[in-house]
C-alpha cells in the first residue's frame, strides 16, 4: 500500500500489522491469485508490483517465476519487506516516478493504492510509460464510501463511514477505475466485484479504526463512538457482527 499523503495516515509498525491481518481475511489470497491471473503472470514474464507494502504479492510472483519488482515510497515498508524477503527485488519509489525503463515490464499491479493518489491520470500515464506494448495492468482496492455495517444506528454508522472516507485522497478511486483507464487509452477493460462477508470477531479492528478516525476528526463525539464501538463488540460477542466489504478489480490491456 503506498502513502502519497500523510493525511490520517496511521504508524508505520500499525500499517504493516494492517496489512498483514488484511492479508490474513478470508478470499484475500484467492483476489490476489485473480490479480496474478489478469495479469497474465506466467515463467518468464515481468511485473512491477506498485505500493507493494511489505512485499507478500512480490515474493508470490516470483514463486510462480515471474520476475517481479516491488516499488513503495515508504522507506520503512521497503524495509520490513526486504527483511521479509531477503531474494526479491524492492525499490523505494512512488506511483508518478518509477525506477524502470520505457516499455520495460509486461504487467503493472496495484492493490489498494489508487485512493491514495491526488492525481491518478499521472500514474496510469506513468504505468503506459513502463508497460510494453500490449502489457496487463491490474487495479484492485475498496471503496471507501461502500461498506456494509449492521448497526442499531444507522445514522450514526454513515457518519462514521462518511468522515472516514473524507479523510482518505480519493475515496471512491474504485468505481473510477473503469472510467480512468479508458481515458487512460487502455482497451480490453474489465471491472470485476467481489464482496466479502464477514461475521467474526477479526473485523472489530477495522469497525474500531473507523470510529476512530471519524471521531479524530470531530465528525463524532467520543461518547458516541465508545457506544458504537461497544455495540460492534457486543454484537462480535453474540455472533451478531455484519460487514461486507466490497473489492473492485479491473483488468486492462496497454496501448500497442
Amino acid at each position: 500500500m503506498t502513502r502519497e499523503t500523510e493525511k490520517a495516515s496511521p504508524p508505520a509498525d500499525e500499517l504493516v500489522a494492517r496489512l498483514d491481518a488484511a492479508d490474513r481475511l478470508p478470499g484475500a489470497e484467492a483476489l490476489r491469485v485473480l490479480s496474478y491471473e489478469l495479469l497474465g503472470a506466467c515463467p518468464g514474464t515481468s511485473v512491477v508490483d506498485v505500493g507493494c507494502g511489505a512485499g507478500r504479492a512480490v515474493a508470490e510472483l516470483a514463486e510462480r517465476g515471474v520476475r517481479a519488482v516491488g516499488v513503495d515510497p515508504s522507506e520503512r515498508m521497503i524495509a520490513v519487506a526486504r527483511g521479509r524477503w531477503p531474494g526479491a527485488d524492492f525499490r523505494m519509489a512512488g506511483a508518478y516516478g518509477l525506477p524502470l525503463p520505457d516499455a520495460s515490464v509486461d504487467g503493472y499491479r496495484a492493490d489498494k493504492v489508487f485512493h491514495e493518489l491526488g492525481e491518478p491520470e499521472r500514474a496510469l500515464a506513468e504505468a503506459r510509460r513502463v508497460l510494453v506494448p500490449g502489457g496487463r495492468i491490474v487495479l484492485a482496492g475498496q471503496d471507501w464510501d461502500t461498506l456494509v455495517i449492521d448497526s442499531d444506528d444507522p445514522a450514526l454508522t454513515r457518519a462514521i463511514v462518511r468522515a472516514r472516507a473524507d479523510l482518505t485522497t480519493d475515496p471512491r478511486a474504485a468505481r473510477r477505475y473503469r472510467n480512468l483507464l479508458l481515458d487512460g487509452h487502455f482497451s480490453d477493460v474489465a471491472v470485476e466485484v467481489h464482496t466479502g462477508v464477514f461475521t467474526g470477531s477479526a473485523m472489530l479492528l477495522l469497525l474500531t479504526g473507523l470510529a476512530e478516525a471519524a471521531c479524530r476528526t470531530g465528525a463524532v463525539t467520543r461518547q458516541r463512538t465508545d457506544g458504537w464501538i461497544a455495540e460492534q463488540r457486543a454484537r462480535a460477542e453474540a455472533d451478531r457482527l455484519f460487514l461486507a466489504l466490497p473489492m473492485f478489480v479491473a483488468a486492462a490491456t496497454a496501448p500497442e
